[in-house]
């Protein structure tokens, strides 16, 4: 029987890119148990048709996490901050998982988390990062790999942090990392990467792993994005105060993720050196690749 690998957040962006990485793999190393509290939606589905096993499971219940990982040799875990802007709520399921995943004797866990950045203090400054953070305390007695995942470049598309048609005809870019670098990944090779820390299995263990395709200025994002658009992109850096100000939810928080990035960007990005992905992952895209494949999706959204 080969191993069994349950995966939490199965028709999310980094849970879901695992599960098709995993089913993709030539070798079928690993059967697949896909995690999602809706097992009867769309996406869920077609996880099943692909040839996951998909099971109901709920981190705010922790009666559903017993009988979701029995038998199950490894474990991918996340927890999602922005369905609730709670991060009591995300440690209370980290913690929930984590104790299933001991009484089930799972014998690999990838813990998909950040940094915390407080410093020692005790009020949130990030905290859909702080919370990830606080919570590697629940794992470091069980069997863990740490993955420190990069800003999605899908969020270009999905959160709407496109180039815009500004009222002069050109194109703008506002994305508030002043001359920062910014560590990106497709979230899709997310996937990728953690399937490859599964095959490695125990030698991994007790690491922590940053994933990032690229770390690019605004201005080298915005060379790349016209050369996909057919047209110059200018990167125009907004301030990260005047970001956190808009009005859609969520803009506050991401925000502050903005600025730790810029203010810390030197051991930011040293914790996610894209050699390292690149190594797990070798057919990870790199941006011009992503913007490319993704440019007939940017063109109409730029104009909007």
């Amino acid at each position: 029987m080969r191993p069994l690998i349950a995966v939490v957040g199965a028709t999310g962006a980094q849970g879901g890119g695992l599960v098709r990485a995993l089913l993709r793999d030539p070798a079928q190393r690993f059967a697949v148990r896909a995690l999602t509290r809706r097992p009867g939606e769309r996406a869920a589905r077609a996880l099943a048709q692909a040839g996951a096993e998909v099971v109901a499971a709920d981190l705010d219940c922790p009666g559903t996490l017993a009988g979701a990982l029995e038998g199950a040799w490894g474990l991918f875990g996340v927890t999602d901050f922005w369905e609730h802007f709670s991060p009591e709520r995300e440690l209370r399921q980290a913690a929930a998982l984590a104790e299933a995943a001991a009484r089930a004797g799972v014998q690999h866990i990838v813990w998909s988390t950040q940094e915390d950045t407080r410093g020692g203090a005790a009020a949130w400054r990030v905290p859909q990062m702080d919370a990830k953070g606080q919570a590697d305390t629940f794992f470091r007695s069980l069997p863990t790999t740490f993955v420190l995942p990069s800003f999605y470049w899908d969020n270009l598309i999905q959160l709407g942090l496109h180039p815009r048609r500004e009222a002069d005809g050109k194109l703008r870019w506002r994305l508030p990392i002043g001359g920062a670098r910014l560590c990106g990944i497709a979230a899709e090779d997310i996937g990728g990467c953690v399937a490859a820390l599964f095959n490695q299995g125990p030698a991994c263990v007790g690491q922590r792993i940053g994933l990032a395709a690229a770390q690019l200025t605004g201005a080298q994002m915005a060379d790349v994005l016209s050369h996909a658009l057919g047209e110059r992109v200018r990167h125009d850096p907004m301030p990260v105060e005047d970001f956190g100000r808009q009005p859609f939810p969520g803009a506050f928080e991401m925000a502050g993720c903005f600025a730790h990035q810029q203010h810390d960007e030197a051991r930011y990005g040293a914790a996610r050196s894209p050699d390292v992905a690149r190594a797990l992952h070798p057919g990870l895209m790199d941006f011009t690749c992503w913007t490319q494949s993704r440019a007939d999706v940017l063109r109409p959204l730029c104009e909007g």
